[in-house]
């Protein structure tokens, strides 16, 4: 072997070593970053106690879907607009509807808009840019049937 090659690089147990060592330095690096990106934007449950909320899901689907009612969701001019409408396309107006408004990834955004009831539909000011949001309602019809749905908005 010459001179030259023998000053070249070499493959040594240390350098072995800290190629190894700086490969699963990446990965795990890489990994605990994605877990707490993961675990710092879940928006928690949706019920404290699936098998309590599952007890009675089938009845009181049946007495919401009895309603039949459709709601359908826009955006007009910053004022949001849920509207309720029967079976037959009549307006509904309920006895109680709560509804909060927020990203479909995270909570941070989340609003509780103050509905009124005017011209046959539920409007309410939000402050919402363009995406994809949910909004999850519950209301309340006249003879205390309770309705609940997760609404998917686009907003362009």
């Amino acid at each position: 072997m010459t001179e030259t090659a023998r000053k070249g690089f070499r493959m040594t147990g240390p350098k072995v070593l800290i190629i190894a060592v700086s490969a699963f330095g990446v990965i795990l690096a890489a990994n605990l970053t994605l877990a707490f990106n993961a675990v710092s934007t879940f928006p928690g449950l949706e019920v404290d106690n699936s098998y309590v909320a599952s007890q009675n899901f089938n009845e009181e689907l049946a007495a919401q879907l009895s309603l039949g009612w459709d709601v359908k969701a826009s955006v007009e001019d910053g004022n949001l607009k849920l509207a309720i409408t029967d079976a037959q396309g009549t307006p509904v107006q309920v006895a109680h509807l709560d509804a909060v408004v927020g990203a479909a990834t995270h909570v941070r955004a989340d609003q509780t808009p103050d509905f009124r009831f005017t011209d046959g539909a539920y409007r309410a000011p939000v402050e919402i840019g363009p995406g994809n949001w949910n909004i999850r309602m519950h209301a309340v019809a006249a003879d205390g049937t309770e309705f609940r749905q997760r609404v998917v908005l686009h907003v362009r």
